[in-house]
């Protein structure tokens, strides 16, 4: 569920960074592939970050199983939309520059 609520948090966060953005937008697919890849690297980051331990395992494990926690639900679901949103206006920018 946890990887669920950061794949569909970032790709709304990518389309709203491509909405307001529209230079930099990568169209509607575009925004919704780059925003999924963003929110669950953002997702996997903000886990990874609050958990005490820095085992890679411990993280995956808190992604399986940490989603049925109101607390822990809002945080996958912010730690996506922010990555889908940060990775769209990156990946945006990179565009804009390739076409000078």
């Amino acid at each position: 569920m946890p990887i669920i609520l950061q794949a569909v948090s970032g790709v709304i966060g990518g389309n709203a960074t491509g909405k307001a953005l529209k230079k930099k937008s990568l169209g509607k697919a575009g925004n919704s592939i780059v925003g999924l890849i963003g929110g669950l690297l953002g997702g996997l980051l903000l886990n990874y970050l609050t958990n005490s331990n820095l085992d890679l395992s411990s993280v995956v494990e808190s992604l399986a199983n940490g989603g049925a926690k109101t607390g822990k639900a809002l945080e996958n679901i912010a730690g996506g939309g922010i990555g889908g949103s940060i990775l769209m206006a990156v990946v945006g920018m990179f565009k804009i520059k390739s076409k000078k």
